[in-house]
């Protein structure tokens, strides 16, 4: 296969083959795009608002309970309780589970704030091990090795994050917790149905993201694969006694009404937000195909690109057990690279009008509002490492082919 690439002022083309491809040197791609899915589905979104909204049943109700059993089916447990953010789904987890003050928490340093704010919130430590360089996932054995690192410590809970749109180690995990007899919690925010395969006597079983470890917290933030029109989140579980608590601890600990039990907060879903995303929750599975369509389309230009360009393309490392090609075992949340002169790669992208994001500049245990802590007891560089170089492109359902060609071009252009 034979490239050659061309410029003038207004026009760029590149040569795969016999086919030309052509784009408008101000092609504008940005790292996410709605509009489509607002088009699809705008007369059936408005209808579902007006129902909502003429019901005049504005906190909790129907539409609530609706998308609470709906995502709990889903997630093959048996209870889902909506709240208010994925943050607040990872902070009433740990105040249902009575983890506090002098406790500590072990979790991933690379992942959203929300983490370990959480963590921070409730009063207690948190403690980070390293990731695993391939998924940017928490890896297990290092998690084993902070356990046996801080054993006189009270730890209560690991959280472990499904980053980017694949499962972590929950089969790994979930020895964990029972070995130390400690709850863990997955923070699935960007991997609501996300698979994990769990192999055993040569059969492979998958499972949902949430329904393995002993909660599992949604974030129905607009930019999720299932997104709101504004804030959202989930806790889905399968014990009847921590549904209980989190139903308790969403409404102020109050039951009855004015009767409070426990010291909760106010971290209720709002019926608006239940209605539309009731609607988008039937598009959910095709909306994931579409990322995964598009990411292997990434991949592939990458792959034609050649060894030229020092670009790592994120590995679905469950795509293997897939032979039916029938499950989620990836919904790209985010379609993040490693890359080398990550920073100046992006303005270049940003020049051409190609929108990017670092998730994360930071590792956790970097974060200055934590610096006083002890937080990290092991060495992180799987963690620095990815912050130093990874970088999400848009992958969002409704990006063309010709838009990935023209984001691969571009960066094919930046290291030419």
């Amino acid at each position: 296969m034979v490239k050659k690439s061309l410029s003038t002022p207004t026009t760029d083309f590149y040569f795969q083959g016999s086919f030309t491809y052509q784009f408008s040197a101000l092609m504008n791609i940005p790292l996410l795009d709605l509009k489509p899915q607002l088009n699809e589905l705008r007369d059936e979104l408005a209808t579902a608002l007006l129902e909502a909204m003429d019901s005049t049943r504005y906190i909790m109700g129907p539409e609530v309970e609706s998308l609470e059993n709906e995502v709990a089916q889903y997630c093959t447990v048996a209870h889902g309780i909506g709240v208010s953010s994925g943050t607040d789904a990872l902070l009433a987890t740990l105040m249902a589970l009575d983890i506090g003050h002098g406790d500590y928490v072990v979790t991933t340093p690379f992942s959203f704030f929300a983490t370990m704010g959480v963590i921070l919130r409730v009063g207690a430590t948190p403690l980070f091990a390293d990731i695993d360089p391939v998924t940017f996932n928490c890896d297990a054995t290092q998690v084993e090795a902070v356990l046996a690192e801080n054993r006189d410590k009270p730890i209560k809970a690991i959280i472990v994050v499904h980053l980017f749109g694949q499962c972590a180690d929950m089969h790994h995990f979930r020895q964990l917790g029972a070995r130390h007899n400690i709850d863990v919690i997955e923070d699935a925010a960007q991997a609501i149905g996300a698979e994990f395969p769990d192999t055993a006597n040569g059969t492979t079983t998958w499972y949902k993201a949430g329904s393995l470890g002993d909660a599992g917290c949604f974030s129905f933030f607009p930019s999720k694969n299932l997104g709101a029109m504004g804030d959202g989140g989930m806790v889905v579980c399968r014990e009847e006694s921590l549904a209980h608590r989190l139903r308790l601890m969403r409404n102020h600990g109050a039951h009855p009404k004015y009767f409070h039990s426990l010291i909760g907060g106010n971290f209720r879903l709002d019926a608006m937000q239940a209605a539309l995303l009731r609607v988008k929750f039937k598009h959910l599975e095709k909306w994931h195909a579409m990322r995964r369509q598009n990411a292997q389309v990434y991949n592939d230009l990458f792959t034609e690109a050649g060894t030229e360009l020092p670009v790592i393309t994120p590995q679905a490392i469950y795509q293997r057990c897939d032979n039916s090609a029938t499950h989620n075992y990836h919904i790209y949340n985010q379609y993040v690279i490693r890359v080398e002169r990550r920073d100046a790669l992006r303005q270049h992208l940003r020049n051409n009008s190609v929108a990017s994001e670092i998730y994360y500049p930071l590792g956790l245990h970097q974060q200055q509002c934590i610096s006083h802590l002890n937080t990290a007891t092991m060495p992180l560089p799987h963690t620095e490492k990815a912050a130093d170089g990874s970088l999400a492109l848009p992958i969002y359902p409704g990006l063309s082919r010709t838009m990935q060609e023209y984001v691969v071009e571009k960066i094919r252009e930046f290291y030419r």
